[in-house]
């Protein structure tokens, strides 16, 4: 190929020219900082992602209404006795279930905090008497004029309390009332001008899984908060009587005790109590007196200082299928009375032992803890009308409820006698895997031994175990157990009600027929 010289001259100059541009557009990317230009740039990571509800709206109107609790007492001196005892647990009641209770659930957590200077509250080494600290916990304004929910287990062993305010103001109170057996109590600020205060919601409305925001003192932080769900609706932790706690799976922790569960629209559901924890920090169980609970106990102890709840006078048990197929009954709902108190109403009344309570006033008794919160929630003195279960068919019985004791009362034991008879001989009771003898008062047959491969060694027969019934009939020979289980066996009851009396305390197992 031939190129005229003009011709190359030209397209070399072209050539130049073009190298010549590329060389500029390279010197403004590189140095554009230094001739001034602006560098062009891509644009930072943005993804426009859905909006997750917040929870800050809330927290942002509730949090004036929750306060820190510091609660001092003032120490008598005593002898040291040179125990080692530093947990606390000295001054609760000899009651393992009780000891068990503070320990896993509470785990005295709120009276023993020593990251933050807190010491477990004991007799020694505090002979001045001036007030010393002894728990913290969080409690929440009610009303505008200062009063307060926090636990009773919180400023139970207090003399002065304070309470720290979201905004930091230490204000002196004074205690209202407590309520042991709900866990509640009441305190009171003077002076401070109007508090920001929240409400208790209908608790019934809420459902497992709808978010809730707990907000507390946890370990003595002050105000913290935290969210979760609801995971679980009537919890009984064997706390007491009238266990129906709502399970939250929200960050609860020792200080939380006595402050609020909020739903989203700032209501109080329920009162953190109580965490389940075997390392003693929070692993997402926690529980709540219900608000309706709370509600009502809280008016209670602001009117009077106490709360008198209604008492019928009996001990009670759960209603098994077994028993429920014992005694002819459709379902295992109610509660069956294992024995009725002497002088308390129900007894009378004319309930008795044997008797399945199905209803009071109407309403459908579901279990024992059902009808004891059913129950105490009546006014001492209101007349009820209560439906049992008895041979068969459903009576009604009209009581006029008492005022529940300070403690639990127990049954006397009317059948205890001082006039012994003589030893006698030992019957087998081969059907029912028992070995009895009769009773030295002649009224039941004592059991003396029980095969450990038989029912009523499941159903937690032992020896010394008095008999004393089968199907409400009395029973004190061998042969009284034989005609029980054979009526049993004709009325086609597949199982036999049998009526134990251990330490002075009367309970009911129901075991198969004709079987061992």
């Amino acid at each position: 190929m031939n190129i005229a010289p003009n011709s190359y001259s030209s397209t070399r100059k072209r050539l130049m020219a073009a190298v010549a541009s590329l060389a500029v557009v390279g010197a403004v990317g590189v140095g554009a900082l230094a001739t001034g230009t602006a560098p062009v740039l891509a644009d930072a990571v943005r993804v426009e992602a859905p909006q997750v509800p917040s929870f800050a709206d809330v927290v942002e109107h509730v949090s004036p209404a929750v306060v820190s609790v510091k609660v001092k007492a003032k120490i008598q001196p005593t002898a040291d006795d040179g125990s080692d005892n530093q947990d606390g647990f000295d001054n609760l009641p000899d009651n393992p279930q009780l000891r068990r209770f503070f320990k896993e659930f509470r785990g005295f957590g709120d009276q023993g905090g020593q990251q933050f200077g807190m010491r477990p509250f004991n007799h020694r080494n505090h002979g001045n008497g001036e007030p010393r600290p002894v728990a913290q916990g969080s409690g929440f304004f009610i009303s505008e004029d200062g009063y307060l929910v926090t636990n009773n287990h919180v400023v139970s062993e207090g003399s002065n309390f304070t309470v720290v305010t979201n905004d930091g103001k230490e204000l002196d109170a004074k205690l209202i009332g407590t309520d042991p057996r709900t866990d509640l109590a009441v305190l009171k600020v003077d002076g401070g001008g109007k508090f920001t205060y929240v409400d208790f919601a209908d608790d019934s409305k809420i459902r497992i899984g709808d978010w809730v925001v707990a907000v507390g003192n946890p370990f003595g932080l002050g105000g913290t908060v935290t969210a979760g769900i609801v995971s679980a609706r009537g919890r009984d932790i064997g706390a007491g009587p009238y266990d129906d706690f709502i399970q939250i799976d929200a960050s609860v922790n020792r200080g939380n005790s006595g402050g609020p569960t909020f739903n989203l629209n700032g209501q109080v559901i329920g009162i953190n109590t109580a965490i389940f924890s075997p390392s003693g920090g929070s692993v997402g169980i926690a529980f709540d007196i219900p608000a309706s609970t709370a509600k009502q106990v809280v008016e209670d102890l602001m009117k009077n200082g106490s709360v008198q709840r209604g008492w019928l006078g009996v001990e009670i048990q759960p209603v098994t299928s077994d028993i429920a197929e014992s005694l002819g009954l459709k379902s295992d709902k109610g509660a069956l009375v294992s024995s009725a108190q002497d002088a308390g109403p129900g007894k009378k009344a004319g309930i008795v032992a044997g008797d399945v309570i199905t209803q009071v006033d109407g309403k459908d008794v579901a279990s024992p803890k059902e009808l004891a919160r059913m129950i105490g929630a009546y006014a001492p003195g209101k007349s009820v009308d209560v439906t049992v279960w008895r041979n068969g068919k459903d009576e009604t019985v009209k009581v006029d409820l008492g005022t529940l004791p300070s403690s639990d009362k127990q049954a006397s034991n009317e059948d205890s006698s001082k006039q012994s008879a003589p030893a006698a001989k030992a019957d087998t009771l081969a059907d029912l895997g028992l070995t009895v003898t009769k009773s030295e008062n002649g009224k039941g047959l004592v059991v003396t031994d029980v095969d450990p491969d038989s029912d009523a060694a499941d159903r937690g027969i032992q020896p010394g175990d008095v008999i004393t019934s089968i199907n409400s009939a009395e029973v004190n020979t061998t042969d009284d157990v034989s005609k029980a289980m054979t009526d049993a066996a004709k009325a086609g009851r597949k199982a036999v009600l049998m009526q134990i009396t251990r330490d002075d305390s009367n309970r009911f197992v129901a075991l198969p027929v004709g079987k061992g």
